[in-house]
């Protein structure tokens, strides 16, 4: 049974879903880390301009790749016809198995941990309200696409009103006052690994555009929307940041931000009372299960992709006969999911290597779009990277001097990720031969 996915969705929904699956728990729950490694308030800026210049130059760079390979799967697609079976494979593999499991995971954490501060279910039943809320968001996006573009749409326009809700208090009521711009304290440590260890925090914040690639098949216009909504969104979620950060520093001091364990309640309860703490432990709720249910929406496409190139259960190439949607795929990753929620059942312990793993396919991906300049040079390009070939270099390079610092300041969990790689290379040659003698 081999249905086609439908074309339902716009350029509206891709952009909602660009800017939903980023826009979670990052600029709520990293920012205290961030602060606890670089103190100076231009420096806490600076990374998350940097971060914003990383998100925009990869978007530009993918909107190309979106433009001449709208297919179902995204980022798997553009390593594929790259370079390969082998990495279309192990990206996919990673993000089954760690990056976006562990991604929903960890969101389905965050927004149980913030769910028990509004409902009294006490530490034992924020692993239970995970998995419920897991079980939601799978059924809503089974139902079917359009379904689970209306859930994105709605969430996104949510979370958008309460980080804004954020900036008009940190600007109106807040002061710069509040923070010293001029005299802050040194940086802990050497300023490389600080700059380092606080970018984990500013990319997983940032990481999530490239989700509205994955569900390019389901475009109504892919060539033009993809290109169209990673541009936007990145912009949009980029702008949002850097006025959210500036209304922390203006609500409290890198400091009290550094010792804040729920920065965006204790900063808002400074103006507004306990009243408004309660309002953005809402708010956090409605972004992270907004979010998670947007990964569930987009990456099970990965899994349908690898299914149907012959590297995956052949099951999870079924499309659903009336809904049209994935759905085998989808409850494969949500049963993997709620395994992590149950083994590791905190927020910290999820998102400790998926980042790292995440930006090796994300510079390997900006790559790409190299080798398709060569090797289909004469293929129509709806739409060009701006500023070829410096936009994918700067791009390629960010992502590889991460990666690398990253592996010196975290090498147990940049070593988890590569055994974990290394791991799905005799896998993926086991699913070639049985493909080839079935």
């Amino acid at each position: 049974m081999m249905t086609e996915l439908r074309r339902e969705l716009s350029t509206f929904d891709l952009t909602m879903i660009a800017i939903g699956s980023t826009i979670g728990s990052g600029i709520f729950l990293t920012p205290s880390a961030i602060a606890g490694a670089l103190p100076n308030p231009w420096l806490i800026l600076m990374v998350w301009v940097l971060g914003a210049l990383m998100a925009l130059a990869g978007a530009l760079t993918f909107a190309e790749l979106g433009a001449i390979l709208p297919r179902a799967g995204g980022v798997y697609v553009y390593l594929n016809e790259s370079y390969g079976g082998l990495a279309g494979f192990l990206y996919g593999w990673a993000y089954f198995l760690v990056v976006n499991t562990g991604g929903v995971a960890a969101l389905s954490i965050a927004f149980a941990t913030y769910f028990s501060m509004l409902v009294p279910i006490g530490p034992a039943g924020i692993p239970l309200a995970a998995v419920a809320g897991l079980v939601i968001v799978s059924v809503v996006n089974i139902l079917g696409v359009r379904a689970g573009g209306i859930f994105s749409d709605l969430f996104t326009a949510l979370k958008l009103a309460a980080i804004f809700g954020v900036i008009v208090i940190g600007l109106a009521w807040g002061s710069p006052a509040v923070t010293d711009w001029l005299s802050a304290p040194a940086i802990p440590g050497p300023t490389g690994s600080a700059l380092a260890l606080a970018m984990v925090g500013v990319l997983w914040s940032y990481g999530g555009w490239q989700h509205a690639t994955f569900t390019a098949a389901e475009a109504k216009d892919p060539a033009r929307s993809v290109p169209r909504a990673l541009v936007i969104g990145s912009a949009a979620v980029a702008a949002v940041y850097l006025l959210t950060m500036v209304a922390y520093l203006f609500l409290l001091s890198p400091a009290a931000m550094a010792s804040s364990p729920a920065l965006a309640s204790d900063a808002i309860s400074r103006v507004t009372g306990p009243v408004g703490g309660t309002l953005i432990a809402l708010a956090i709720f409605i972004s992270t299960f907004g979010t998670a249910g947007i990964y569930t929406l987009t990456a099970p496409r990965i899994y349908h992709a690898m299914a149907r190139d012959g590297v995956f259960f052949p099951k999870v190439a079924d499309v659903h006969p009336r809904f049209r949607t994935p759905v085998f795929a989808i409850l494969l990753q949500t049963a993997w999911a709620i395994v992590l929620v149950l083994a590791w059942q905190t927020f910290e312990n999820l998102i400790s290597y998926v980042v790292y793993t995440d930006w090796i396919f994300f510079g390997l991906a900006g790559s790409a779009v190299f080798v398709l300049r060569r090797r289909r040079a004469d293929a129509v390009r709806p739409f060009r990277t701006p500023g070829y070939p410096l936009t994918p270099l700067f791009f390629v390079g960010m992502s590889a001097w991460f990666v690398v610092n990253t592996f010196i300041e975290k090498p147990a969990q940049a070593w988890a990720g590569m055994l974990f790689l290394a791991l799905g290379i005799p896998v993926y040659f086991f699913w070639k031969r049985k493909r080839k003698t079935s």
